[in-house]
């Protein structure tokens, strides 16, 4: 383990603090103290622990975990500031209170014991280097223990000058209130999408959606029909299934999978490949573009919209059902399959529990309801696809700024993997 007096430089540092000195390296235990205060008022809100928020009320999202009174007696304050070694947690990195509030006694809480910044450390302790530092050498990590407040005293942590991690905290900070202002417009836009699709669909019970585009006011009633009046429905037959080893990781025949949905596409990046005579093995279900495909295993009615092949060649794992259109505008039925109403669908044959397989049979039964002009149907295609196509990029813009994050984090801080 490195000593005490080792110090490093980080990659990156800001023109200010260049021909300052190494950053000084402390065991956990000189900056931060165990916390086991119990002695609270019971009106303190109970804070769960997550790895996207930190500690966090419970009040304030999805949690119906019960708690007795008095195990209530026995949680420990954590204040604003504080840190929380969490089990569920630990391979993300510790955890940062916002909140003054209780937690249970089975967290290892950590308040600073010497001057640093705070932001500093929240940052730190979500970077590559210091997860890597718990992987590498800390007990119990593996096997599921929890981890003690002795394992992490045996942690070296840096302590740079205050004003070198005020910057530092700073400029990550800022980058991410970038990416949560950038987030909360997706979700604006996903948002819209939804409430958008609601009214150029038609509801439950109704013929005619809520609205219409101007030269289609008068155009009548949408028609219900069966999904085989308009579309051919092929599976990978099940003797047809493909061993692990068959996926592969280069070749010139993509294999998709429902993982490989991705904004409601195939995500052609991260797809495997699988060989010829698997590809060639039945022509059902090598893909075109503008076919359809649903997920029919697992997490059922997940929808996907093949395009941008180019000259790509495809074929489908098990687990999808491929949806070519014949004699109506795809992308259209496309959305169809995005609508409250296959959701509904979904739903009936579920009978309000979890269902772990879509059959054919079943399927066969659904009716898609249609405007009866194909050009109004390709008028709500245009609208929503540039929607999605301003969604994608919302995405991507989201990704590409959390890459940068990821990158100056490595950059920023010391990689200390070469001497230990």
């Amino acid at each position: 383990m490195m000593s005490k007096k080792m110090k490093l430089i980080p990659e990156l540092r800001f023109s200010e603090f260049v021909i300052q000195e190494e950053w000084e390296y402390l065991n956990g235990n000189e900056v931060f103290e165990p916390i086991s205060n119990k002695n609270h008022n019971s009106d303190l809100p109970i804070l769960a622990i997550t790895q996207d928020q930190g500690a966090i009320p419970r009040d304030m999202i999805n949690y119906h975990v019960s708690v007795s009174v008095k195990s209530v007696e026995n949680y420990k304050i954590v204040e604003v500031g504080d840190f929380i070694i969490s089990l569920r947690s630990f391979q993300g990195g510790i955890e940062y209170s916002r909140f003054l509030g209780l937690c249970s006694p089975a967290y290892i809480i950590l308040r600073k014991k010497i001057d640093v910044i705070n932001d500093f450390y929240r940052h730190y302790f979500k970077s590559f280097q210091f997860i890597q530092d718990l992987n590498k050498n800390l007990e119990g990590i593996r096997d599921g223990k929890m981890v003690s407040y002795k394992q992490f005293s045996d942690i070296l942590i840096p302590n740079p000058k205050k004003p070198e991690q005020q910057k530092i905290a700073s400029c990550i900070s800022s980058i991410d209130e970038l990416i949560t202002a950038h987030s909360e417009k997706l979700e604006t836009l996903k948002d819209h999408k939804k409430c958008l699709m609601q009214n150029l669909f038609p509801q439950k019970g109704r013929k005619v959606p809520n609205y219409r585009f101007p030269g289609f006011e008068k155009d009548g009633e949408w028609v219900e029909t069966g999904i085989l009046d308009i579309a051919s429905m092929k599976a990978r037959i099940g003797w047809q299934n493909l061993r692990k080893e068959e996926h592969l990781d280069k070749g010139d025949y993509f294999l998709v999978t429902g993982t490989d949905f991705k904004n409601n596409m195939v995500d052609w990046e991260h797809a495997k490949f699988v060989g010829y005579e698997r590809y060639i093995q039945d022509e059902n279900i090598i893909l075109k573009e503008g076919d359809i495909l649903i997920t029919k295993d697992g997490s059922i009615g997940k929808v996907a919209y093949v395009e941008n092949m180019n000259a790509k060649k495809a074929t489908l794992n098990n687990g999808i059902f491929r949806i070519r259109v014949a004699n109506q505008y795809s992308k259209f039925i496309f959305y169809t399959f995005l609508s409250q109403r296959f959701t509904i669908f979904l739903q009936k044959l579920s009978g309000g529990s979890s269902i772990v397989h879509l059959y054919q049979k079943d399927f066969e039964k659904y009716d898609l309801i249609i405007p009866p002009s194909k050009k109004e149907q390709q008028r709500i295609a245009s609208c929503l696809s540039s929607l999605d196509e301003i969604i994608t990029a919302q995405s991507e813009k989201i990704e590409q700024l959390q890459q940068h994050k990821k990158g100056l984090m490595q950059g920023l801080f010391p990689n200390t993997s070469e001497i230990r």
